[in-house]
């Protein structure tokens, strides 16, 4: 089965309604799917505030954070918050919760910020209490980091059984989680060590290791999972000379991570996204037609609308 693309845009800027319902009729207009708020403790809005201000300010559009940190909220509470927004916009809600990863606003605001595995496992025991909320009548969970009694979480989502689950990663064992437990999985380039992007995560044949590991977990269920894939390390450009532009990428990227790579690897590389305009719906097309991607986030809205008007739907 072909997935029609489906295009995700960034509407983190910090602005008054008036504002932010350009941005929504904008995205709209050009075939836009839905917004996201980014999740982080820096100079942007809040995303349950935005989303909720979204979906009152658009006809169509559909809302997510990319993607909720579930550190900063304990998962019954974000729970009441995203079941709220589904229902105030009668099902325009997906939802994306990741392990968080920015440990310089963990030690801004003095909150722990444990070992990969331990915030790991509390991600996979949120999920199950979302799930667990958003279902029918009371439930209970035991976990190491959870524990819910007899609790009936209100009010219940228009999207039955939940809205859409996006769990995103670029290491196998998230992206395991991803693929038994999500609808949606994002596929995100692998961090070295140094901090810096591993190149190999973020090329071609890169992603399509990720999607074995996906397709092994998921067993029967992967022909049901939509995948999603973002730009990274480079900036978003539409470009008349794209290798000119990434073999200056390719330098600093080879110096951050000690890893060559090549311009002609990053033109390529799903996860970045400088091109012509025709060269992005071609690279689309080829993603898509290889690798089963269709949902395609795409940076802030405007800076890809000549390839989202091309493409929207099909």
């Amino acid at each position: 089965m072909t997935r029609p693309f489906r295009f995700l845009a960034d509407a983190r800027g910090i602005v008054d309604l008036r504002g932010l319902a350009e941005t929504a009729r904008r995205a709209e207009a050009v075939g836009i799917d839905t917004l996201v708020i980014p999740d982080h403790l820096i100079q942007q809005l809040a995303p349950v505030p935005a989303m909720a201000a979204i979906v009152g300010l658009s006809d169509t559009l559909r809302v997510s954070a990319f993607v909720h940190n579930n550190d900063l909220r304990h998962p019954a509470v974000l729970a009441q918050d995203l079941a709220s927004i589904d229902v105030l916009s009668g099902g325009r809600l997906d939802v994306a919760v990741g392990a968080g990863w920015n440990r310089a606003e963990y030690d801004a605001i003095g909150l722990p910020f444990d070992r990969t595995p331990v915030r790991r496992a509390r991600l996979a025991e949120a999920v199950a209490v979302l799930k667990g909320c958003f279902g029918d009548g009371p439930f209970s969970f035991a976990g190491e980091h959870y524990t819910i009694t007899d609790y009936d979480a209100h009010p219940k989502p228009v999207q039955r059984p939940h809205p859409p689950i996006l769990i995103g990663g670029g290491g196998r064992r998230t992206l395991t989680l991803a693929a038994r437990e999500a609808n949606i999985v994002g596929l995100a380039p692998r961090i070295l060590p140094v901090g810096a992007p591993d190149p190999a995560s973020l090329t071609f044949e890169g992603t399509r290791e990720k999607l074995g590991w996906v397709r092994e977990a998921a067993a029967d269920r992967f022909d049901e999972l939509e995948l999603n894939i973002y730009p990274s390390t480079v900036p978003v450009s539409v470009s008349g000379d794209p290798l000119r532009e990434l073999a200056a990428a390719a330098e600093r990227l080879a110096e951050r991570s000690g890893v060559a790579v090549s311009a002609e690897e990053l033109l390529d590389a799903p996860h970045v996204y400088v091109n012509s305009v025709d060269g992005f719906v071609e690279k689309f097309r080829r993603l898509r037609e290889e690798l089963g991607i269709s949902s395609f986030m795409i940076g802030e809205v405007g800076e890809l609308d000549a390839v989202v008007e091309r493409l929207a739907g099909t």
